[in-house]
């Protein structure tokens, strides 16, 4: 069974930082191409950063320059380290992972940036 955990979610004050971390279990890790997204309440869902096995990634240009995105095959793991936040990068974190056999997402942690 596929399960992806996310962990690291909080309440934090505009400029600081938080680290998310995802651990995922039931997939061979390698074989996914891993995302995060978030989403806030009455919008879309939207893709904040991606990463392939190799290492490979992708930044939604509203993030570009304040997250990094890395994963660990060995395990099974997949961060992502968010500085400078502002108020408007409130919102549940997702991890996602997807390759041609489907996609699992996570049940998603809360990221509130406010003072």
């Amino acid at each position: 069974q596929v399960q992806l955990v996310e962990s690291g979610g909080g309440l934090v004050q505009p400029g600081e930082s938080l680290r998310l971390s995802c651990a995922v279990s039931g997939i061979i890790f390698s074989d996914y191409y891993m995302a995060w997204y978030r989403q806030v309440p009455g919008k879309q869902r939207e893709l904040v950063a991606g990463i392939s096995s190799a290492g490979v990634t992708y930044y939604a240009e509203f993030v570009k320059g304040r997250f990094t995105i890395s994963r660990d095959n060995a395990r099974n793991t997949m961060h992502i380290q968010m500085n400078s936040l502002k108020p408007e990068d409130t919102a549940v974190y997702y991890c996602n992972a997807v390759n041609f056999r489907g996609s699992s997402w996570g049940q998603g942690t809360q990221v509130t940036v406010s003072s």
